[in-house]
């Protein structure tokens, strides 16, 4: 019971340091950032699906489109209105690419927001920035 105060002091410094490098951004959020979009996407006024669908699934849109394109040989897309796209991350016309070709201000900043390396491009040319 002697060392009673050099433990105390001891667990102290330990917590201290376990929690020095979450103190400068304690009680700061960073705002979700808002994809820009090009001028195509907004003439074109829709997308593939609803906008509040798309943010949440894109991903799962785009493997269930991999795996059509791949394995069933399917390359074109009807939305629940009848327009047509095609399931492609690579040409430009009537695809995800055609309207959101801005890599760095659309896909890139949410993806860097949320920390994750989607594996498009492992394949897949990235897109030319074009200059808005």
């Amino acid at each position: 019971m002697n060392d009673k105060k050099w433990i105390i002091t001891g667990l102290v410094i330990f917590v201290m340091i376990v929690i020095f490098p979450f103190l400068p951004n304690f009680g700061k959020a960073v705002p979700v950032p808002e994809p820009e979009l090009t001028p195509e996407a907004k003439a074109a006024g829709t997308c593939v699906l609803p906008k509040a669908e798309m943010k949440a699934g894109h991903m799962k849109i785009l493997d269930l489109w991999r795996d059509s394109v791949v394995r069933k040989g399917k390359r074109t897309y009807v939305n629940d209105s009848g327009k047509e796209f095609n399931m492609s991350l690579s040409s430009g016309e009537k695809s995800c690419i055609g309207c959101h070709s801005n890599k760095a201000e659309f896909c890139d900043r949410c993806h860097d927001y949320a920390s994750v390396r989607p594996y498009c491009w492992d394949c897949h040319n990235e897109p030319k920035e074009k200059k808005l």
